[in-house]
């Protein structure tokens, strides 16, 4: 018989799986992980030179993507245009982000299947005698590692052909030139973060689903359990 246990300590870390996953998921999708040096209004490319208007923009560059100024056809509007510039793997602009890339998404392919089974741990709290609660954090722990590798990694690559064009000659290998770190690289830094958070309170989400008061809750016939 199943047995819906809700604690707030579970709870807590449910919500937060879900949080960091979506968190981390976004921030590699996003273009913003660079910002480059303000270019004339109308380069469509970093490098292309152009009258413009004395307002200047600044194109953003990710792993895969980038948003750049769309320099307009006939009477459609300027606006900015964010897609991945790479159509392939290999055309990502540098071997470290292509490292990046594949430790980020293996970190999240993680986090993701751990956000999916926490929604069930109010019904299924063990997975072949063993806590799913503690599996759970082990896996986020081992995430948390693959993410690190990946952020490591990710400023070698400042000084490829691509981070140039958009930060300047002065980039190089952890040294953005001209650019500034966007909103994606921090986003992914917290995710991070809270992906350790939530592996060690894993251990505290499975103490509250198995005190007493809960096991007193499944001896007086309760199928739903809900505890402070």
């Amino acid at each position: 018989m199943c047995h819906v246990i809700v604690t707030c300590r579970s709870m807590l870390w449910t919500l937060l799986s879900i949080v960091v996953a979506f968190a981390e998921l976004i921030a590699f999708m996003s273009a913003d992980w660079l910002i480059g040096k303000a270019k004339p209004r109308s380069s469509a490319e970093p490098g292309e030179q152009g009258a413009g208007t004395p307002a200047p923009y600044h194109p953003t560059l990710g792993i895969y993507a980038r948003c750049i100024r769309n320099p307009g056809v006939q009477h459609l509007p300027r606006e900015t245009l964010c897609g991945p510039y790479a159509e392939s793997f290999g055309e990502i602009a540098s071997g470290f982000w292509q490292a990046t890339a594949i430790f980020l998404a293996v970190g999240i392919f993680i986090l993701c299947t751990v956000a999916l089974v926490s929604v069930f741990t109010m019904c299924v709290q063990s997975i072949m005698k063993k806590s799913i609660f503690n599996v759970c954090g082990l896996l986020q722990g081992i995430a948390g590692l693959f993410l690190i590798l990946g952020l490591i990694l990710y400023p070698a690559g400042w000084g490829c052909q691509k981070a140039i064009g958009y930060c300047g000659h002065y980039a190089s290998a952890y040294k953005p030139g001209d650019c500034s770190l966007g909103w994606a690289f921090y986003t992914a830094i917290g995710g991070t973060v809270l992906t350790f958070i939530c592996a060690v309170f894993s251990a505290q989400a499975e103490i509250a689903t198995s005190s007493d008061k809960v096991q007193e809750e499944i001896e007086e016939g309760k199928n739903l359990i809900c505890l402070l």
